[in-house]
């Protein structure tokens, strides 16, 4: 395992090196399936402010085990409330930065139209191959996945047909590519790929736990403090909107 975490650091050196160097550069560890929603919010960032966002996407499972293995990353934008407690507890991050910044939604969704029906009812009556999902051990919406399909019964029976992706992310891609013929992923996933209503069914909310997105601030650096403060204001919070996620009340 040790050996595993050593050569993701390496990796993720390798990245943050070449990333342009600048005094005022943020780096933002993001939730695979909000970074296309987060490059839209660095952007406005950028335009406001004139400091710089580096974004670093993958799996939240895996950017907890870089952060406390040493990875100098300034802000974490998580998939769930987990790890950023954790990392709050742990005394890696700062006191009091801790907030849910967006509300996930989940999906079964398949590019072929007409393949998901309304209800979901397509996971009981089979028709497919193959499922994809994240791995519930390492992603939020992985986790929501497998409750989803507890709730209705459906998990055990499905085991041979799952395809396991490393996050939502990779998850969408297997559906994508054809490789699964649908999957669970976030709505924001298939609204930005502008897929007709008719491509995935909205999971109910009362099928999983909330998957509460928590940002929680990792240095000291003030850009990084500016950009969390950023992220709580109207502008941002629209752009999070209409990506598909809610949006929790500002106290």
């Amino acid at each position: 395992m040790k050996h595993r975490i050593a050569i993701v650091l390496i990796v993720l050196s390798g990245l943050l090196a070449s990333v342009p160097a600048h005094a005022e550069r943020i780096l933002v560890a993001v939730a695979a399936n909000f970074t296309g929603t987060a490059r839209q919010i660095a952007a406005a960032f950028e335009q406001a402010s004139g400091q710089d966002v580096a974004l670093i996407p993958g799996a939240t499972g895996k950017h907890y085990a870089q952060i406390v293995n040493g990875a100098p990353f300034d802000v974490l934008l998580a998939a769930d409330r987990e790890r950023p407690e954790r990392l709050e507890r742990q005394g890696r991050a700062r006191p009091g930065s801790r907030f849910t910044y967006a509300l996930g939604r989940l999906v079964l969704w398949s590019p072929v139209p007409g393949r998901v029906d309304p209800d979901g009812a397509v996971l009981g009556t089979g028709g497919f191959r193959h499922l994809a999902l994240a791995n519930p051990r390492l992603a939020p919406y992985g986790r929501a996945a497998q409750q989803t399909l507890e709730h209705l019964g459906q998990w055990q029976r499905l085991q041979g047909r799952l395809v396991f992706g490393e996050n939502v992310g990779q998850a969408f891609r297997f559906v994508e590519s054809g490789a699964a013929e649908l999957g669970f992923v976030a709505l924001a996933q298939v609204r930005q790929l502008g897929a007709g209503e008719d491509a995935w069914w909205t999971v109910p909310a009362s099928h999983y736990a909330p998957i509460e997105q928590q940002a929680v601030l990792l240095s000291d650096a003030a850009p990084a403090a500016d950009f969390l403060a950023f992220l709580r204001e109207e502008p941002a919070r629209d752009i999070i909107r209409a990506a598909g996620y809610g949006v929790p009340d500002v106290h």
